[in-house]
């Protein structure tokens, strides 16, 4: 029987992987994969522009990637990439209007995805279960 830790693991992986795969169904409608929408998502929740690297480190793909979903990006007038001004190897990447309503709507989408998901849920245990999972995830990060 594998132990518990072994359980987690597994739960957790593959709990992430069905939500982001749910989500996904649930945006095919506005045409985007699920690169193009976490990336949409993760641009559109920093209070600063993100350098191409930082977004594919946040997404969780190669840098060439990354280069390929913001190119796609680009072209679909969603984004834009202006070099830094402190590095002019580095380019930034931020949303058009365009880029900021359709955020709109996948997070209009997520959020009643979250709602039918976790409606049910005891706030109580669905605290201590995100603030457990906000810690290990703290503590993943804070590695070399």
């Amino acid at each position: 029987m594998p132990s518990i830790e072994e359980r987690f693991s597994a739960a957790m992986h593959g709990t992430a992987r069905a939500w982001r795969l749910a989500v996904d169904r649930r945006l095919k409608h506005l045409g985007l994969s699920q690169a193009s929408w976490m990336a949409i998502a993760f641009i559109a929740k920093e209070s600063e522009a993100l350098s191409q690297t930082r977004l594919a480190a946040r997404v969780g793909v190669e840098d060439p990637t990354m280069v390929a979903t913001i190119d796609r990006l680009v072209k679909a007038g969603y984004v834009v990439r202006t070099p830094s001004e402190t590095d002019r190897r580095v380019k930034l990447v931020s949303l058009t209007e365009q880029g900021r309503q359709i955020y709109q709507s996948v997070w209009q989408e997520a959020s009643a995805f979250r709602v039918e998901l976790l409606g049910g849920a005891d706030p109580a245990v669905l605290r201590v279960v995100t603030e457990f999972l906000e810690t290990l995830l703290t503590e993943i990060e804070s590695r070399p």
